[in-house]
């Protein structure tokens, strides 16, 4: 069964080799692709000096900061296009914890998705201040009444997916970034009737480099709830 890891990046020199090494410590099976953005920091020039000599390592690079939605998206086609089985996605800052991929390959093997949620069993998250925890479990409250998806933590971004699912999602057509990225694709995979399992899991806030939230991210996210809804009231959106 082949698997390959998506990880977007900018700006992550001080992460990238470490998770790349943590992630192949865990499963040496697992293939990663980093699709970066064109990090004036160097990440990608790391990456490629780690691929000369290793072919699980493979790298997209953007012309610059096209946002994580649109970064996914491209790993995801890339990764079906290379015939792999199970794509995951998840960030380079250690914030998701790379021995849980063990725990995601036992668990998609039941399942179409697989989501790392902080929710799921009370509220496990490290570092964050509470106006942000208040603030992501509102969020997802928010989201949980508006669309009826019965996911706790419909805005996290540590996922494991089933390739033959992720095929009937037509990527191009997904432009939202951050998490109303995490929310449209939760939301398209559950109105495709996928097998959706919540892994509890502990998030730990990134303790290097900097963190990519902002208020756009967040409204974002705020209207595309209302978005979905109405799609599904007028018959769109189904995909």
């Amino acid at each position: 069964m082949s698997s390959i890891v998506c990880i977007p990046t900018f700006n992550e020199s001080e992460n990238i080799v470490r998770i790349i090494d943590a992630i192949q410590n865990v499963r040496p099976d697992i293939h990663v692709l980093v699709i970066d953005d064109g990090s004036p920091d160097g990440t990608a020039e790391l990456v490629r000096a780690r691929q000369s000599t290793d072919q699980r390592i493979h790298l997209i690079e953007r012309s610059g900061k096209l946002g994580l939605g649109t970064a996914y998206c491209r790993g995801f086609a890339y990764a079906l296009e290379q015939g792999f089985e199970f794509v995951y996605q998840m960030d380079a800052d250690f914030s998701h914890d790379p021995n849980e991929l063990v725990r995601f390959g036992q668990a998609i093997n039941d399942a179409d998705v697989v989501i790392g949620s902080r929710y799921v069993q009370g509220v496990n998250v490290i570092n964050w201040p509470m106006s942000r925890l208040l603030l992501s479990w509102f969020a997802n409250l928010y989201t949980r009444i508006i669309t009826g998806m019965p996911i706790a933590d419909a805005t996290g971004g540590f996922k494991a997916f089933r390739a033959s699912l992720l095929k009937h999602i037509q990527l191009d057509r997904i432009k939202s970034n951050g998490y109303a990225f995490q929310i449209e694709m939760n939301y398209r995979l559950w109105r495709l009737g996928a097998r959706i399992v919540e892994l509890p899991i502990v998030f730990t806030d990134r303790v290097s480099g900097e963190s990519k939230m902002s208020k756009s991210i967040i409204k974002e996210a705020a209207f595309l709830v209302w978005k979905l809804k109405l799609a599904t009231i007028f018959s769109f959106g189904k995909k």
